[in-house]
């Protein structure tokens, strides 16, 4: 089925007006609802919406008039009439999904509008990764937005990605249709000091008349969170507290809270609204990254909502936050984001405020998925054949290619250690005392291997660390070329044999994630483009991280969504310690430090 292009306001505004006059026909007529008006924060029983070129043309008591031969009649019975639920920050390639997949996959969950961060990909095919995500999220039935990578590399001199963006290319991407602002501004540091290339950036998405993304991750409230304030990001999703959450609210930042597969922030944060008492106009629900697993049996933005509701916010605040709050923010609140005139016809019907099942969802007019089902086609890009060729090893690596020199003569040593934490993105520096056996140091107990594999340009590099917190036992490795935000690979284990295996496993087949114990492959997930997706169903990709998940449990790991961890370990902008192609990164620093603290006696 060829998409219908949604006409602008300017261009339906004349049948609106017929169609709310009663002079012309509706196409769409939902009858004998609950309106859940966000505006007003009002439930508003037997009401009716009438629906005209995607746009909703009238909402009151009695639709009748706007009834015609060939207009389609939904029945509401009773249910509440919801808006289209919004993510408002994301990152599509964290469900190992194209934006088609991930349309589909979402589109059933009552999710209708995305507003997409692409930095994945651009660390890895640069502005044109950038654009062809943009292209196939312009295709879809549904709003899916994409603000513009703002730091490849997260972290210059901390880490090498396979492209650099920069002001030219921020520049450059605001004339795209799809561009909604700049994505999260990670380079905190850079910003705080004052850095002309990232203030270019922000410049740049300001004068376009669009929304800066922030991202301050770090506890420190006093001069350097002014600082950052001060450099223009209009949002912050890296809250883990509710004085983050506050503090950025009265500086005029909208506070962003997140539910991912990983990232449990919500509880935390929304207490600034149901304890503190503050504007909850301010608060947007996020999910920042979702395994396609979480998709396919947890939902998305309903999700989200249910857990805020669950946390005690009331369930049209917790709706606010997810629907017009966010198309607000991107100045997008005469667009989308509630159900009033004029506005896209997004609109979900439930039988529940609270448990919030998604028994409808309309999208621009059109039912796209009904009783858990999808009912619209969401069409592929060609992506380029190049795109499916970005694992670059050089070299076949060997169990040697994973060794940790010791000092000379050495029998044990102090090591820095990278502490998983689970449910947060922020690790914790720890130190561990390891064996030496034959001058090379060993892991032992909680503490394995990580090793980061330069997988851009065949370097043949591989940095070598520790990790403690996955609970591995046996022998055994896992790798994954999702490694933000570099997206080298990152390799865990307490084999350098299976970690060897893994690595090259993933060379053989173009990207993804694999576990090898006592040497054999127990699960593998392909995602051949860029290394980070599959343009598979979402559900045959989640069945195999289901497999990787059981495979990872096998080899002792309890941890929540265990994946999630593994993969941002190369995140060289989250405190406290980090693996990146230059060495092991310091974060409270930013700088590379020793692995080695010291021989022991």
């Amino acid at each position: 089925m060829e998409k219908k292009k949604l006409k602008t306001w300017a261009q339906a505004a004349p049948k609106l007006v017929a169609v709310a006059a009663g002079r012309e026909a509706a196409d769409l007529v939902v009858r004998d609802g609950i309106w859940v008006n966000v505006h007003s924060r009002e439930l508003l029983p037997k009401h009716d919406i009438a629906v005209a070129d995607g746009r909703i043309a009238y909402v009151g008591p009695d639709a009748s008039h706007c009834i015609g031969a060939d207009t389609r009649v939904i029945e509401a019975n009773g249910r509440y009439m919801i808006p289209g639920l919004c993510d408002g920050h994301m990152h599509i390639e964290s469900g190992m999904l194209t934006p088609a997949e991930f349309a589909r996959a979402v589109i059933p969950h009552g999710t209708t509008t995305m507003f997409t961060d692409p930095h994945e990909i651009a660390n890895v095919l640069g502005l044109e990764g950038v654009r062809l995500m943009h292209d196939e999220a312009m295709m879809q039935p549904v709003n899916i937005f994409t603000q513009m990578p703002s730091c490849a590399p997260s972290a210059p001199g901390l880490e090498t990605t396979g492209y650099e963006i920069t002001p030219d290319d921020v520049a450059e991407a605001m004339s795209w249709p799809g561009i909604v602002g700049l994505g999260e501004m990670m380079n905190f540091p850079g910003v705080i000091n004052g850095d002309a290339k990232m203030l270019a950036e922000i410049a740049a998405t300001q004068a376009a008349g669009k929304t800066v993304g922030g991202h301050y991750a770090s506890p420190d409230l006093g001069p350097d969170f002014h600082a950052y304030a001060a450099g223009g990001p209009a949002d912050d999703h890296e809250g883990t507290r509710d004085a983050d959450a506050i503090a950025r609210v009265r500086q005029g930042m909208r506070a962003m809270l997140r539910l991912g597969s990983a990232w449990y922030d919500v509880e935390k944060q929304i207490t600034a609204v149901t304890e503190q008492g503050l504007d909850p106009r301010n608060f947007i629900l996020c999910t920042d990254d979702c395994h396609s697993g979480t998709l396919v049996n947890d939902g998305h933005m309903n999700r989200v909502v249910r857990h805020a509701i669950e946390c005690g916010c009331d369930p049209l605040v917790a709706l606010q936050m997810a629907t017009v709050n966010t198309a607000s923010h991107f100045g997008l609140e005469r667009e989308l984001g509630s159900i009033a005139p004029g506005r896209r016809a997004d609109i979900i019907l439930s039988s529940d405020l609270t448990a919030l099942p998604i028994e409808l969802v309309i999208a621009r007019g059109e039912v796209v998925a009904e009783a858990g089902r999808i009912q619209v086609d969401c069409p592929h890009l060609g992506w380029p054949a190049h795109a499916r060729s970005t694992v670059h090893l050089g070299a076949s690596l060997s169990a040697e290619s994973f060794e940790v020199a010791a000092p000379s003569g050495a029998n044990g040593v102090r090591v820095k250690v990278i502490g998983v934490v689970e449910n947060q993105a922020p690790t914790k520096a720890l130190s561990a005392d390891l064996p030496v056996q034959e001058g090379v140091v060993e892991g032992t107990g909680e503490v394995c291997q990580i090793a980061l594999v330069e997988r851009h340009r065949g370097t043949g590099g591989v940095t070598n660390a520790f990790v403690q917190g996955f609970g591995y036992s046996g022998q055994m490795a896992m790798a994954s070329t999702v490694a933000h935000d570099s997206h080298h690979m990152i390799v865990v284990g307490t084999s350098r044999e299976d970690m060897a295996r893994a690595a090259n496993r993933l060379g053989e087949v173009g990207g993804g994630v694999v576990l090898f114990r006592d040497g054999e492959e127990k699960a593998l997930v392909e995602l051949p483009i860029a290394g980070l997706m599959s343009d598979d169903h979402a559900e045959t990709v989640a069945a195999k991280a289901e497999a990787l998940g059981r495979a990872m449990e096998a080899s002792g790991c309890r941890l929540n969504n265990a994946y999630m961890q593994h993969s941002l370990l190369a995140l060289v902008v989250i405190p406290e310690l980090r693996i990146s192609d230059k060495g092991l990164v310091d974060v409270t620093r930013f700088e590379v430090t020793d692995l080695i603290e010291g021989v022991l006696e």
